[in-house]
């Protein structure tokens, strides 16, 4: 309830629904275009030659975010329907337009990887286009998108490596969440298995200066659509490797309750932060007022230069306030813009008697209450393992034990 009261009086931005408290976990598909995202999500549910698999082709063909959820009947949801209806985690993307909304589109399926799970297919980077050009923000879409993917397949296409300057972009906004990542060389039995190597080590050559960590992600290569592998190629280490990325959606959806744990705290972290950094705006306005004083120009020289009246420093005196949490200074310019200054209470206003401090609450929910959910969740019998064909039917293709019959 604190989580909720600071965000929703403070920035829409930090406001969590309901909907999204209770989703589902999200795999979203990233990457250039025609390079097998939709085919890669058509593989895994089994809709081939289905009336609802994603069209694919050479060409560019995803010009909208796609998002593939479970449902009692097969059908499909415009945009703005998903906005519209709070119960689902989508609503905050009303805040992209209607242009945007425009693009956006659900299918509901009944699936059994669907129950426990939720694709989000994505149109294709194309280099040497300018984004604005799709008529909505892109790239802001994107980093929602990704700020909330418990699971990120970047996806290639070996025999045209493009990286460029829209995907230099897309992994500056893939920046923290180097975990969440992988890295897909999808149609891998297109090359032959020396050609193959090469483009691998071309691939780490590209995305060596855009991934600056010393663990790199993990990069699965094989390829992913139901048909049998071409003749001399590496065919069991696709094999192996299309069953390492099983195991590791597996692990997403295992660990569900722990990410969603995880990602509320972070969430009220970012809250706590924003409301000590608004108050603390707020406190200094009202030191520096004076009875002659024009608020205007006052106000506008504390957001201009909050360094001049250490307003950033003072929060890193707080107990538990990392220098990597803090947010960007000129994003207050623009916060501040919309939300006047007069609209907001000190935090100590939001006390009383008998319900305690909002920002008290907040703490206790970041140091000690998620925690203790954490620590005493149990995470039950261990999936079967999927490390052997035995278990999994690898055959000539491994099985995919989530995928229609």
């Amino acid at each position: 309830m604190a989580l909720t009261s600071i965000a929703s009086s403070s920035s829409s931005s930090l406001y969590l629904t309901d909907g999204e408290i209770t989703s589902k976990p999200m795999v979203l598909f990233l990457g250039p275009w025609s390079v097998g995202k939709s085919s890669m999500i058509n593989y895994l549910l089994g809709l081939k030659d289905s009336p609802y698999q994603l069209y694919t082709g050479a060409e560019p063909t995803t010009s909208e975010f796609t998002v593939i959820m479970h449902g009692e009947k097969t059908r499909s949801i415009e945009g703005i329907v998903m906005a519209a209806d709070s119960s689902r985690s989508f609503s905050p993307l009303e805040k992209f337009g209607q242009s945007f909304l425009e693009k956006l589109i659900g299918i509901e399926m009944p699936h059994k990887l669907l129950e426990r799970v939720t694709f989000v297919d994505t149109p294709g980077i194309i280099e040497n286009r300018k984004q604005q050009e799709r008529g909505y923000p892109f790239n802001d879409v994107c980093q929602w998108f990704i700020d909330r993917a418990d699971l990120i397949f970047v996806t290639f296409d070996p025999t045209k490596l493009d990286v460029g300057l829209e995907l230099e972009m897309l992994f500056r906004q893939l920046k923290g969440r180097e975990s969440q990542i992988r890295i897909i060389l999808n149609k891998a039995d297109n090359l032959a298995t020396q050609d193959l190597m090469r483009v691998y080590g071309a691939l780490f050559w590209s995305l060596a200066p855009l991934i600056n960590v010393t663990e790199p992600p993990r990069v699965y290569v094989s390829s992913f659509w139901p048909y049998d592998y071409a003749p001399d190629t590496s065919r069991e280490l696709f094999k192996r490797e299309e069953i390492s990325l099983l195991e590791d959606l597996n692990q997403v959806i295992e660990n569900r309750m722990e990410n969603k744990i995880a990602f509320i705290r972070q969430h009220g972290i970012r809250v706590r932060i924003h409301a000590l950094l608004v108050d603390r705006y707020v406190q200094t306005f009202k030191d520096k007022m004076s009875y002659f004083s024009d608020p205007d120009l006052v106000f506008k020289e504390i957001v201009d230069d909050p360094d001049k009246f250490f307003i950033f420093k003072s929060i890193l005196a707080k107990t538990n306030v990392s220098k990597f949490d803090l947010p960007n200074r000129e994003a207050y310019q623009d916060f501040f813009g919309v939300n006047p200054i007069g609209s907001f209470k000190s935090l100590s206003a939001q006390c009383s008697y008998s319900g305690g401090c909002l920002l008290d609450k907040i703490e206790k929910a970041i140091t000690s209450e998620l925690p203790g959910l954490l620590s005493s969740i149990n995470p039950g019998k261990a999936p079967p393992g999927l490390s052997s064909c035995e278990a999994t039917g690898c055959g000539d293709k491994p099985k995919n034990r989530y995928r229609k019959n």
